[in-house]
C-alpha cells in the first residue's frame, strides 16, 4: 500500500491520515495495537522517521498511546482526549477563519494547522480569509516555568531557549498563512503574534468564535544540556495536555456558548490591554 504520488501533503501526514481513518472508522478499536514501526514501513514504503513523524501525529491528537517496549494502542474512548485536527480543518471550510491562540509556544498549532493549509494550496479547501493571533508569554523575565529544580530559581538560558522555540513555530505559522495571500489563493490573511508578561500553565484555541478549547500543562522535571551545561528543571508537557471542548450553541445562555463566549472575552481583553508587539517576532 504505497502513498498517493499525486497528494502534496508530506509523507509523514498522508501515513497519519490514514492511520486515524482506519481508527475512526472502527478498523482498529480502542485497546487495539496498531501494527509495529517495520510493518507500517513496508505497508507504507516509507522510512523509519516518516513513521515515527506520523504515530507523533496521533498521540498528539489523543488517539494513540505508546508503551515503552511493547507499541503503539488505540486509546480507550474514556481516556481518549478531544484531538484539535479535525475540528480545525472544519474551521477552515468556513468563507472566514478565525484562530486565536495563547499557550506556551504554538506547537501543536503548528502541526495541526499543515494539512488544512495543504488543502487550500491543493484547492481542496477554499476560504476568503484567515486571521489567526497568537498570544505567548514573554521569556525575557521571571517565569513560574521552566524553572530549576534546585530551589527553583530562575534560569536565563532556560527561558531563551523556550522563547525561541515559541517564536520559531508561531514565525512558522505565520509564514505558512501569509503565504497563502502573497499566492492569491486568499483574499486576506494575517498573523499577529503578541506576548504578556505571565508563566503559561494552560493552552486555549478559539476557532471561529464558536469552539473552544482548552487543556492544563503537566509539569515533569526533566534533564537536558542548554549551553553545553546539563541543568534539572521543571517544565510543561505539552504533548500530555488533555484539550477539553466547548462548542457554542444556538441558545447563547447553554454552557457550551456561555463558556466560548467568556473565553473570547478573556482573550480579547488580554490582547487589547497587557499583550505587546516584539521586534523579533
Amino acid at each position: 500500500m504505497s502513498l498517493d504520488p499525486d497528494d502534496t501533503r508530506p509523507a509523514f501526514q498522508q501515513v497519519s491520515s490514514a492511520l486515524r481513518a482506519e481508527i475512526l472508522t472502527g478498523k482498529y478499536a480502542a485497546g487495539d495495537q496498531l501494527p509495529s514501526g517495520p510493518e507500517l514501513m513496508r505497508r507504507y514504503q516509507v522510512a523509519k522517521a516518516t513513521v515515527a513523524r506520523a504515530l507523533d501525529v496521533l498521540r498528539d491528537d489523543g488517539l494513540i498511546v505508546t508503551k515503552k517496549g511493547k507499541g503503539s494502542f488505540v486509546r480507550q474512548r474514556t481516556e481518549r482526549p478531544v484531538g484539535l485536527r479535525p475540528h480545525l480543518e472544519s474551521a477552515f471550510e468556513e468563507e472566514a477563519v478565525r484562530i486565536d491562540f495563547t499557550g506556551f509556544s504554538s506547537e501543536t498549532l503548528h502541526n495541526a494547522m499543515q494539512e488544512p493549509l495543504d488543502k487550500v494550496r491543493s484547492g481542496r479547501l477554499t476560504p476568503q480569509s484567515i486571521s489567526v493571533r497568537l498570544l505567548l508569554p514573554d521569556t525575557s523575565v521571571n517565569m513560574a516555568v521552566p524553572v530549576l529544580a534546585d530551589g527553583l530559581k530562575d534560569d536565563p538560558a532556560l527561558r531563551h531557549r523556550a522563547g525561541q522555540l515559541a517564536v520559531n513555530y508561531a514565525g512558522g505559522i505565520k509564514h505558512g498563512v501569509e503565504m497563502l495571500a502573497e499566492l492569491g489563493l486568499v483574499q486576506s490573511a494575517k498573523v499577529e503574534i503578541r506576548f504578556f508578561r505571565a508563566s503559561a500553565l494552560f493552552k486555549l484555541y478559539l476557532l471561529n468564535g464558536t469552539e473552544a478549547f482548552f487543556g492544563y500543562y503537566p509539569l515533569r522535571q526533566r534533564k537536558m544540556v542548554v549551553d553545553g551545561e546539563e541543568r534539572d528543571f521543571f517544565d510543561i508537557t505539552g504533548k500530555d495536555t488533555t484539550l477539553f471542548h466547548h462548542s457554542a450553541g444556538p441558545d447563547d445562555s447553554s454552557l457550551g456558548s456561555q463558556y466560548v463566549q467568556q473565553s473570547q472575552r478573556w482573550f480579547d481583553s488580554t490582547w487589547g490591554s497587557i499583550a505587546f508587539r516584539r521586534e523579533d517576532a
